[in-house]
């Protein structure tokens, strides 16, 4: 049987998900475009006659295991499906589609393997709906507490464990899975590269070394709502006052700290209204850094900034640190192995969080990073090439290979 190759796949679903209004791609958690995507992938697997197992926190498992070796050992590979609002067809899927067709390689060589293969689809990696970042592979690894994600809520209100039963899922299931992930000997994650190295290298793929800390904070101004028209300056409490404070502090402290990134890309207004005064404000912060202590030091100073601007407004701030992911250095014998099955290919660090950084905790993990010729991300502008695809999926296979039969 001839299966679809990766640009392929990525042309089946390159209309799910369509935003309209944002341009790109609104795939959240639990929608029906990130479900219509899980069929895909499932109907995808079942036609290459892999084992399909979805666990207690969404993760689809699809193995293959031609000579019935088990679990123990097994290497996985695989990425996302969801998006984050408006964003691109490759950020994710790029991963899902190549591992798909890796093993359509694989079969074609004629590799025997020594151990399974698991191709793995993970929910919720851009915390794009609840915020947290990773939270399919966070709540697996117990880096997330199940009962702080019963909790979470959407911007519409819906909680976690109200969407999750609205797809189908048990939310009660949710939390540590340490015997499965103890089983498997290493997880590989190919994903699109999200900025400009490889454009610049003139490569069209590279190993990943490591991924630099970040995390996103919950930042909630309280003041007192009134008429735009009959309220004098002197006389209000508003909490956009010192929304516009923390948005320039976040500017001013990562622009002194080399290489730091700091990004305010949401902001929530209550009630709206444009002649009305604001009685709360809500943001969130994303800070990124090679350093866990620099990122600490910056939203510190933005919140010592908040502090100070909501007592001269009058207004009281909260800020609630919503996740944080340290400075991960990909498993140093994995990365060995994988340059050996792909001699020459450069080692690229990424600034973008992604699931094989919250998996290397407890599983030796890396990454392959496939050319990106607009170095954009998070955007429709992204991009890669049908030929560096290609390219993503046969250094793909020969790193399963060499890790399956080793």
């Amino acid at each position: 049987m001839a299966f679809a190759d990766a640009n392929e796949l990525l042309c089946q679903i390159e209309r799910i998900g369509v935003d309209a209004e944002r341009g790109g791609y609104s795939r959240p958690v639990f929608s029906e475009p990130e479900m219509e995507l899980r069929r895909w992938f499932m109907r995808h697997a079942e036609r290459r006659g892999l084992e399909l197992e979805t666990d207690g926190n969404g993760i689809i498992w699809a193995w293959w295991d031609p000579a019935g070796l088990g679990r123990d050992g097994a290497i996985a590979t695989g990425s996302h499906l969801d998006s984050v609002p408006g964003g691109g067809n490759f950020d994710g899927p790029l991963g899902v589609a190549s591992a798909l067709a890796a093993v359509d390689v694989l079969v074609g060589r004629g590799v025997k393997p020594a151990r399974a293969l698991a191709v793995a689809v993970f929910p919720e990696e851009e915390g794009s709906r609840f915020g947290i970042a990773c939270l399919g592979s966070r709540l697996a690894t117990g880096v997330s507490d199940p009962a702080t994600v019963h909790g979470l809520t959407d911007a519409r209100g819906i909680t976690y464990d109200e969407a999750a039963r609205g797809a189908g899922f048990d939310p009660s299931l949710i939390g540590p899975d340490p015997e499965r992930l103890a089983a498997l000997g290493a997880f590989v994650e190919l994903h699109v590269e999200q900025g400009r190295g490889l454009i610049d290298l003139d490569r069209p793929v590279a190993l990943a070394g490591g991924i630099i800390a970040h995390g996103r904070w919950h930042v909630r101004i309280d003041g007192r709502g009134d008429h735009a028209g009959a309220t004098r300056m002197a006389d209000r409490q508003d909490p956009v006052v010192v929304a516009a404070r923390v948005i320039e502090s976040l500017r001013e402290q990562t622009l002194a700290i080399d290489e730091a990134r700091g990004t305010v890309g949401r902001v929530q207004v209550t009630p709206g209204g444009t002649n009305v005064i604001a009685s709360a404000v809500d943001l969130w912060l994303d800070v990124r850094h090679r350093g866990d202590a620099e990122v600490r030091t910056i939203v510190a100073g933005v919140t010592a900034a908040a502090v100070a601007a909501a007592e001269a407004e009058g207004c009281t701030v909260t800020v609630t640190e919503q996740s944080f992911s340290p400075t991960v250095d990909f498993d140093a014998e994995l990365r060995d192995a994988m340059a050996s099955a792909l001699p020459g290919a450069p080692v690229l660090d990424t600034g973008a969080g992604h699931d094989a950084g919250v998996l290397s905790e407890v599983v030796p993990s890396g990454m392959l990073f496939v050319r990106n010729p607009s170095g954009a991300s998070h955007t429709p502008a992204e991009h890669a090439e049908p030929a560096d695809v290609a390219a993503g999926v046969v250094a793909l296979a020969d790193v399963l290979e060499h890790l399956l039969t080793r």
